[in-house]
């Protein structure tokens, strides 16, 4: 007697239910109503492929087993059966992880039933058609073909007699899947006469055999079948008996690993792979911080289609000495980040109606600049590990031929966070510093998710490579820091709007951030001058240091010891930012752990006694000054004569053009000139950068796709006892479908006046009646209820289990039966 899978639900323990429901969480999202619609959703394709994609490739052999070895009859398998096909493979695995494989098809509910008739839901077919890559039955196929199969002898000598080429082809759809395609004509027969022009085939007695596909069909070891539901023959099929002969040596099944792949290489020692993995994040801020500069000084404009240029990824990788791709992987993670925005610009050199649009650094880029490193590189890493995008695409052409640009949409790809938490899973489930190659971490990934992993193995050599650029890993293994980063979720939960990039000072850092910053060197609040007036950080400089050495000295060179320069323009611009000469010389004596070079001292002081000699004001603009021979000089420059500088008075020179303009072209000249307001005050500001507002990234929660969410019991439970109350219902409500009057037949349908007449003879008898109501959610119900009152459009009755008085539309009800 076959049991449906509602039957089998409804037999469950609650608990057992809910241990259903806590391994595919998809069924109750949102709850069904009754055990009938769990069982629907059970069975529908989207809920089993996540079912399926979630099994490792020994349990989804199992579960072919089980298909294969379904009864004509009954459509019911065994345990027995199933053990006796997983066994005849060479190499069989032991009986007892047979059964765990069972049990958990059971967990998954994929197979249901007593151990002597285990049944298959519905949808697994229609997902996975060639269970164990085998076709199907010649029966079903072709009658001939049938006919050859069912004489085993006659199928062996046919199979022998193949010529190499058409054996080649059986060896290659045995092996799965078992359908393909070939080209126009090869199933047509030569012309009359034709044969004779064929060269001769020495293994099959020197006839000539054209075509080898051709040569299978004839002989019925392949079956054509039409082509998308198309009359032209050019899709054909290997019968399930004739793959099943050719896998006599491994087995129908092929092999059967119980256990994952091993990885050959020993794993390395744990502290160089998080000092290499260290390092290497501390690279990488330094590279994302550069290429964020190097935006604010000259920003990338948008193209049309979306994305930035061929030509601005290139300039901004050469600017960086980076290549491309790790360019790309940097703007792409830093813009997930929120750390670049677009920018609206208007002007006369922009050709676009309404503005250009550039990418530039955004506001949040000034908030992240200010965090420590540790935390500056779990922003760039989470953004990397949950963006929709796949770095890796970039530089490739799409399906119109047409290049993929960094930011562009077609580097847009929803199953990108899913490919990187598989692969690192991966290294996270090994023994801790262990480094496979990328061949063995994509044989590990065959074997754990096949059905996730097959078709992605470029997206997953991407993931390795990207992760080894971001200091996720080092050496080829996952640092201690990574591990915590893939676990670790809490910080991008609760970080609320305010707090968009988690930098504010009192967030608690997350453990990443703990583990990175006692790997990497503490900041340094120091310097070293030279006598060349070079300056040498040694080591990371702490955000204060940075800021301070961005207004007074070049940046020449990065890395473990950042070198820069003092020159007279950095000193102009320091001092243009409003510092003063004592300023300098204090901020320079305070950083410096070496005595302050006497020619530094000199040019703060040279250039500070320049600086401010010469005020501009606004006319169109006026320049003054109190040194008159200055002003001759400058009246007299023919570098400025696009000015048309005139003399006001002997201190005092006027131009039509605008203060800022007159501020650039004589800075241009060599002069050292500052603004100043109304009041003859110095207006000492440093310049802005511009900057994009602040993009909130999209908090993505880091999951392992090969893990389910895991509800707490209490909720599942509460959720099982909602759906049996919703059975309870449905029952209730097909027990009294229809309205019944007097002695007349259960069954009869009436319409609604014939139930209120019921339920005025109800309230008579003071008798319990089943009344059948629509609700205001439109959703039918049943409740059994002793009527009180009907009047003014509505009926009072008291539900006796629950002692409570209830108000029933007259409206909404559909139905009424005396519980009689």
């Amino acid at each position: 007697m076959t049991t449906s899978l509602a039957d089998h639900l409804r037999g469950l323990p609650d608990q057992s239910l809910a241990a259903l429901l806590q391994q595919r969480p998809d069924l109750v999202v949102p709850v069904p109503a009754d055990v009938s619609a769990l069982a629907i959703r059970a069975q529908s394709r989207v809920s089993v492929a996540r079912a399926l994609d979630s099994l490792d490739r020994f349990t989804l052999q199992v579960l072919d087993a089980a298909r294969l070895t379904q009864d004509a009859s009954t459509g019911a398998s065994s345990i027995d059966a199933i053990l006796a096909m997983t066994t005849a493979s060479a190499r069989p695995p032991a009986a007892t992880a047979v059964r765990a494989a069972v049990q958990q098809l059971r967990s998954r509910l994929l197979l249901y039933g007593p151990d002597e008739r285990l049944h298959l839901i519905g949808g697994i077919d229609e997902i996975s058609p060639y269970p164990a890559g085998l076709g199907r039955p010649a029966a079903e196929l072709d009658a001939r073909a049938a006919a050859v199969c069912d004489d085993s002898a006659k199928l062996r000598r046919t199979l022998l007699s193949a010529p190499p080429s058409a054996r080649a082809i059986l060896d290659r759809l045995a092996a799965g899947p078992p359908v393909g395609s070939v080209p126009p004509g090869a199933l047509q027969a030569p012309p009359i006469g034709a044969e004779d022009a064929l060269p001769p085939d020495p293994t099959n007695g020197g006839t000539p055999t054209g075509s080898p596909v051709r040569w299978l069909v004839d002989h019925r070891l392949l079956v054509s079948i039409a082509n998308g539901g198309g009359s032209a023959p050019g899709t054909v099929e290997l019968p399930r008996e004739v793959g099943l002969l050719l896998r006599r040596d491994t087995g129908p099944l092929g092999p059967m690993p119980t256990d994952p792949p091993p990885v050959s290489a020993a794993p390395r020692e744990p502290k160089a792979v998080d000092s290499a993995g260290a390092g290497q994040a501390m690279e990488v801020v330094r590279q994302a911080e550069a290429l964020l500069e190097q935006l604010a000084v000259e920003p990338a404009s948008v193209l049309r289609s979306g994305g930035l240029g061929v030509r601005d990824l290139r300039r901004l990788a050469r600017a960086l000495g980076l290549d491309e791709p790790t360019a790309a992987l940097l703007l792409e993670a830093s813009h997930a980040a929120g750390l670049t925005g677009e920018l609206e610009v208007h002007g006369a050199a922009t050709t676009r109606p309404g503005g250009e649009q550039q990418v530039v650094p955004s506001a949040g880029y000034e908030v992240w600049r200010a965090g420590s490193l540790a935390q500056r590189w779990e922003q760039l890493a989470r953004a990397w590990l949950t963006m929709t995008r796949q770095p890796g695409l970039i530089g490739q052409r799409d399906d119109r031929d047409r290049p993929i640009t960094v930011l562009s949409p077609e580097a847009e790809r929803a199953g990108a966070p899913i490919a990187r938490q598989a692969a690192l899973s991966v290294l996270a489930d090994l023994e801790p510093a262990s480094a496979p190659t990328p061949n063995e971490v994509l044989d590990l990934l065959d074997w754990r998710a096949p059905r996730r992993s097959r078709g992605r193995e470029a997206a997953h050599r991407e993931v390795l490579a990207e992760a080894a650029t971001l200091g996720v890993t080092g050496l080829g293994a996952l640092t201690s820091y990574g591990r915590l980063l893939l676990g670790d979720t809490t910080p991008g939960e609760q970080r609320g709007v305010d707090d968009p990039l988690g930098l504010r000072g009192d967030t608690e850092p997350s453990t990443a951030v703990r583990a990175l910053d006692g790997l990497l060197p503490a900041p340094v609040d120091h310097f070293l001058v030279q006598a060349d007036l070079t300056v040498v950080v040694p080591g990371p400089a702490d955000p204060t240091l940075t800021a301070e050495l961005d207004v007074v000295a070049e940046h020449e060179s990065a890395g473990g010891a950042s070198v820069h320069r003092v020159t007279p323009a950095s000193v102009r611009r320091a001092l243009d930012a409003g510092y003063s000469a004592d300023d300098l010389h204090g901020l320079f004596t305070r950083r410096s752990r070496t005595p302050v070079p006497q020619g530094l001292t000199y040019l703060v002081d040279d250039t500070a006694r320049r600086h401010g000699g010469l005020r501009v004001g606004a006319t169109g603009a006026y320049l003054r000054s109190d040194d008159e021979a200055l002003l001759g000089e400058v009246l007299a420059d023919r570098r400025l004569e696009a000015l048309v500088l005139r003399r006001l008075a002997p201190t005092v020179l006027v131009t039509p053009c605008q203060v800022n303009r007159m501020l650039v072209t004589l800075r241009e000249a060599g002069y050292a000139p500052v603004p100043e307001d109304a009041t003859g005050a110095a207006v000492l500001t440093r310049p802005r950068s511009r900057r994009a507002p602040t993009r909130v990234p999209a908090a993505t929660r880091i999951l392992d796709p090969l893990a389910v969410p895991k509800l707490p019991m209490p909720r599942l439970l509460g959720m099982v006892e909602q759906i049996r109350r919703g059975e309870a219902a449905a029952r209730a409500a097909r027990r009294a479908p229809a309205v019944v009057r007097g002695q007349e037949a259960a069954g009869a349908v009436h319409s609604h006046t014939d139930a209120l007449a019921v339920l005025q003879q109800a309230v008579r008898d003071k008798v319990l009646v089943w009344v059948g109501y629509v609700d205001a959610h439109g959703a039918t119900a049943s409740r059994l209820v002793r009527p009180v009152s009907i009047g003014a459009g509505y009926l009072r009755a008291e539900d006796e289990r629950t002692e409570m008085l209830h108000t029933f539309a007259l409206h909404r009800i559909a139905a009424a039966v005396l519980a009689d």
